[in-house]
């Protein structure tokens, strides 16, 4: 990582900049058909009275060119608190110049600095790059766990008052 780099905790005015990376993500992921994230949609998740995130970004020559959305999670298992990292980008150009792995390496210190038990985030199957990336960098990528989720529509029939039937019981 170069001199003219710095790595540090988001602030509010950084959302402008650290949507526009979401929404390269997205691109990049093929996933841009999902993305609803603005800077004012965010704002409360990061900066608000009961955040439930936390963003690190990447700065060369004061332009954020990463970033990384994380947030606590728990292990039962562990009985202990986990580091969750949601999603890191770092804008091609970047790349290579050792700002990702400065960015997981800052994680991994917030989380063994806070006592955590594991840190942890997922990478899509495709991304052959990522993965070699992780790898080099320590991580085990676990062949025998798949993520699960319920959204939109299939959430929403959650909701107290939804159709009968459609919820938990």
């Amino acid at each position: 990582m170069s001199s003219d780099t710095l790595l540090r905790a988001a602030e509010p005015r950084d959302l402008p900049a650290i949507v526009g990376l979401i929404r390269e993500l997205a691109d990049f992921e093929r996933l841009s058909h999902l993305l609803q994230a603005t800077p004012e949609s965010l704002q409360p998740h990061l900066f608000g009275d009961r955040p439930v995130a936390e963003c690190l970004v990447g700065e060369v020559q004061g332009q954020v060119v990463a970033f990384a959305l994380y947030f606590t999670n728990f292990s039962t298992f562990l009985a202990k608190p986990g580091l969750y990292l949601e999603d890191l980008y770092v804008q091609p150009a970047h790349r290579g110049s050792g700002l990702g792995k400065a960015l997981l390496t800052r994680l991994a210190g917030i989380a063994a600095e806070r006592g955590y038990g594991r840190f942890e985030w997922s990478v899509l199957d495709w991304n052959e790059n990522a993965i070699r990336f992780y790898q080099r960098m320590g991580a085990t990528v676990m062949p025998d766990w798949r993520i699960c989720r319920i959204t939109g529509e299939a959430l929403a029939a959650y909701a107290p008052g939804a159709a009968a039937g459609t919820g938990a019981a």
